[in-house]
């Protein structure tokens, strides 16, 4: 069977799991379940904990002991089983450990999952550049296929979410063993130190100045996607309790409305090659983080109604934001790196991006939230808290813009040859 079309069924059922239940949780949280809103923030940092040390802890398994997709395999059946159980807890201390527990499997996935379709394209010898980015874009696909069913279903608020994603879960996990091998790259390498024996080689990456500073933003533009996946859909759930949004289609189907931001991914991730020979990794991180900022400030000054375009205009720039610095980022980094350490390479990015960042972003984002940006009565200021971000945005990119240094040659973007 094509390779191609192997991977591009993997990214898409990698990424349906995630879609069934990330931007609906806070739904179920909040309609279903009626806890508390403090709690919250705590349930979104558990992937900021996770991505923490799994990511890094995987990819190091993969390059020297075991073959990634077998890794793969086993991570989404383990989760698989955890999410048949999510369900059945019934308090909100207990729901945090058990997704905790599950996102500690999943994770890891998000990076093994690059990692197995970097290592099929280089033995088969294509560019990754430039068939990447196809195959990843059904990874966006399978979200938008997941937020659609379970709007569709209108089980936004209801358990029924979590048995999608573990029904997907499952059969990733099978599939996954069927998929080309991709064995331990470092296995039989001779390895002088004990650095090099526990596979720890991919963190001297941070001696490199570029490649830290690299990694510090990562992290940065990381809490950016975290407000956006914690806050978004809750965001547009609000406006129920006003007479005059209530019965609007963004408010009736708030998922359907996200989904536009997948959408436009799937645009985005199409035009990562040409970005990329064209501009280099600098430019198109800097494109992602001024993405950032129109997306949350055009949040900001929206409503589902006379204001609704601002909405689907902010979910469209979300498409750019979060591909020029997701997708470009991990192309980047596989660029920079040998194929022994490319496991472990992208198991650090995830850790800088969906751990220390989302950590970040969740934890700093929900404290300034009660501290600034919640009334009285306990509502919340809207347009203060997107405001808040959008300048959060800005910031990190005349930052980003200021002090990092990256010549762009065009071989590195066309060749997808390893230093």
């Amino acid at each position: 069977m094509n390779i191609k079309f192997r991977l591009t069924v993997m990214n898409f059922l990698q990424y349906f799991i995630w879609g069934s239940w990330l931007i609906t949780i806070g739904a179920y949280w909040f309609q279903n379940k009626h806890w508390r809103g403090d709690d919250f923030g705590s349930i979104f940092s558990t992937m900021g904990v996770s991505a923490i040390f799994m990511p890094a802890l995987m990819g190091i398994v993969a390059d020297r002991w075991i073959n990634a997709e077998r890794l793969l395999g086993l991570c989404h059946i383990i989760g698989a089983i955890i999410l048949f159980f999510i369900p059945e807890v019934n308090e909100p201390g207990l729901f945090y450990w058990v997704l905790l527990l599950y996102m500690l499997f999943y994770m890891p996935t998000i990076s093994l999952a690059n990692t197995v379709s970097y290592s099929a394209l280089m033995r088969a010898e294509r560019n990754l550049v430039k068939d990447f980015p196809p195959i990843r874009v059904w990874g966006t696909v399978g979200f938008i296929a997941a937020m659609w069913t379970v709007s569709l279903l209108h089980i936004e608020t209801s358990a029924k979410q979590f048995y999608v994603a573990a029904f997907a879960s499952l059969f990733l996990g099978l599939y996954s063993f069927t998929l080309p091998k991709c064995p331990p790259e470092g296995k039989n390498k001779t390895h002088g130190s004990w650095i090099d024996s526990l596979g720890l080689r991919a963190f001297s990456l941070f001696k490199n100045y570029k490649m830290a500073l690299f990694f510090i933003f990562a992290m940065l533009l990381g809490a950016a996607l975290q407000l956006t996946n914690a806050y978004g859909d809750t965001f547009l759930h609000d406006f129920a309790k006003v007479d005059i949004y209530k019965d609007t289609i963004a408010v009736k189907y708030p998922a359907i409305i996200m989904s536009i931001s997948q959408f436009s991914e799937t645009l985005f991730i199409l035009a990562i090659p040409f970005f990329l020979k064209r501009f280099g990794i600098k430019q198109v991180m800097l494109i992602s983080m001024i993405a950032w900022v129109l997306r949350f400030g055009l949040f900001a000054y929206s409503n589902p109604a006379e204001g609704l375009w601002m909405i689907v205009l902010s979910c469209i720039v979300y498409g750019m934001a979060f591909d020029f610095f997701n997708v470009s980022g991990s192309l980047f980094v596989d660029t920079q790196v040998k194929p022994e350490i490319r496991a472990s390479a992208q198991g650090i990015f995830m850790m800088m991006t969906n751990g220390f960042g989302a950590l970040l972003g969740s934890r700093l984002s929900g404290m300034a939230i009660a501290k600034y940006f919640t009334y009285s009565n306990n509502e919340l200021d809207w347009r203060g808290i997107w405001t808040a971000f959008s300048i959060y945005a800005l910031i990190v990119a005349v930052l980003f813009a200021v002090f990092f240094r990256h010549k762009h040659v065009h071989e590195e973007v066309t060749a997808a040859t390893h230093v």
